[in-house]
């Protein structure tokens, strides 16, 4: 192995991550809400070792749903059933600062933390929906500096609340019948600008001290925020030059705020159509190019540029012309990332459509299973990865090839482990458990 060890997770979206996976005959849409479906991907993924499993999150349904099965679980709900049939995989979740109150959420990911025995992570994101605000009672969406604030704000109680109890809080001294010593049990009394929240949670400190604070924004609010409190970052880059000064950007930022970089994992999207030559890669990716419905890729663009292209001709070079610098209808995240394939490769509109249907802004490859090593091991000693979020175009088959062919190169390499080293996603990540903020000396019991 070399000093560092790859991360690698298992991104899994419900039917795969093109979008038009559902109609590949090697799907199976019949099978997504379904408990045993995503137990048995993660148990394929933990037999490969996979750091994780991971799912993202909205609490609102998507316009194209007619198009594609684009409905979402509730993850942590998810991540129970999934606990339950695995034992080391990591289990990651997304949920919104803006749309869920602390105590319920910190109360939700300790209870599944605790369950399965210190593997949980929480995706902390904001939103970038807008179609969500009238769900919760809302007009409208709060702005992005504005839902940034609350963010801030709670993943502080959240924190706080996780660290209400000490380590060694409980006694559970059958002899003397004391089970916990309350001095070690905190009160946050938290009063803040947008929370008010007095503690402690009802449940004890989890077996990793607190669940791995994972976040996936690349604004300028994002990345501030990553700095401060991400322990694995979620990112979309096209190119390795983009990958390297966000890579670098982040780790010095967090160096800038009194954190070590080590202790932050930088994970971008990987998507590979794979073949045993490049010339059956490339026609497997084309053949789910083919499958796309135009109408769900341009609602699709206009979140990510918010733009509506409908109407322009889909085999015309693209009309740069009606993208603004800032739209505030736009996905943050996306935005610079879209716009930078069409200054660098100047599409049709038709072609960015299809660069965007595998994986809506992250990297798409087609090749061979060496290539998508080597794409890995590049970006991985090149300074642009600590690991990356493996989303495979379609599923399972699509992530049956890359465990089967592309893991075992990974391993030859002395890139990637073959078994579990420790038990928790701490211990998969090369994450420190945190102390308590409330850690104290230890004292006698009052008798």
């Amino acid at each position: 192995m070399t000093d560092r060890s790859l991360n690698l997770n298992l991104f899994i979206y419900p039917d795969g991550h093109h979008e038009a996976a559902w109609r590949y005959p090697g799907s199976q849409p019949d099978r997504i809400l379904d408990l045993g479906w995503f137990q048995a991907l993660a148990q394929r993924a933990e037999a490969a070792a996979f750091d994780a499993v991971f799912f993202a999150d909205g609490p609102a349904l998507a316009e194209n749903i007619q198009y594609a099965p684009r409905f979402r679980l509730e993850p942590i709900t998810l991540l129970a059933g999934i606990a339950a049939a695995t034992s080391r995989i990591g289990l990651i979740a997304t949920a919104s600062t803006t749309y869920y109150e602390p105590y319920n959420l910190a109360r939700l990911f300790a209870s599944v933390d605790h369950l399965s025995h210190g593997r949980v992570g929480w995706n902390i994101v904001t939103t970038s929906s807008p179609a969500a605000a009238r769900n919760f009672g809302l007009e409208e969406h709060p702005a992005h500096a504005a839902r940034y604030a609350r963010a801030e704000e709670f993943v502080d109680v959240v924190t706080k609340l996780w660290d209400s109890w000490e380590d060694d809080a409980i006694i559970a001294d059958a002899a003397s019948g004391l089970y916990a010593d309350p001095a070690k049990i905190h009160a946050i009394e938290h009063v803040g600008r947008h929370f008010r929240v007095r503690g402690p949670l009802n449940a004890p400190r989890s077996p990793q001290g607190r669940p791995v604070y994972v976040q996936a924004g690349s604004s300028e609010d994002g990345r501030g925020f990553a700095a401060r409190h991400a322990e694995a970052i979620f990112t979309a880059h096209q190119t390795l030059g983009a990958a390297q000064a966000f890579y670098a950007d982040i780790k010095a930022r967090a160096l800038g705020v009194g954190r070590r970089p080590e202790h932050i994992k930088i994970l971008p999207g990987l998507s590979p159509f794979i073949g045993s030559t490049q010339a059956e890669a490339r026609a497997l990716q084309e053949q789910f190019n083919a499958l796309t419905q135009p109408a769900y890729s341009l609602q699709q663009l206009r979140q990510m540029l918010g733009v509506d292209f409908s109407g322009h001709d889909l085999d015309a070079p693209f009309p740069r012309h009606l993208i603004q610098p800032e739209n505030s209808q736009a996905v943050a995240s996306r935005f610079q990332v879209v716009l930078d394939i069409v200054d660098r490769e100047q599409p049709t509109l038709r072609g960015l459509l299809h660069r965007l249907a595998g994986a809506r802004g992250h990297f798409v490859m087609a090749g061979t299973p060496d290539q998508v090593a080597d794409h890995i091991e590049t970006w991985f000693t090149q300074g642009a990865a600590d690991g990356f979020n493996v989303m495979p175009p379609w599923l399972p088959g699509g992530f049956e090839i890359f465990a089967d062919e592309v893991v075992p190169i990974l391993r030859r390499r002395g890139l990637f482990r073959s078994a579990y080293a420790g038990s928790t996603l701490r211990d998969h990540l090369g994450l420190p458990r945190p102390p308590s903020l409330y850690n104290q000396p230890a004292r006698q019991l009052a008798s």
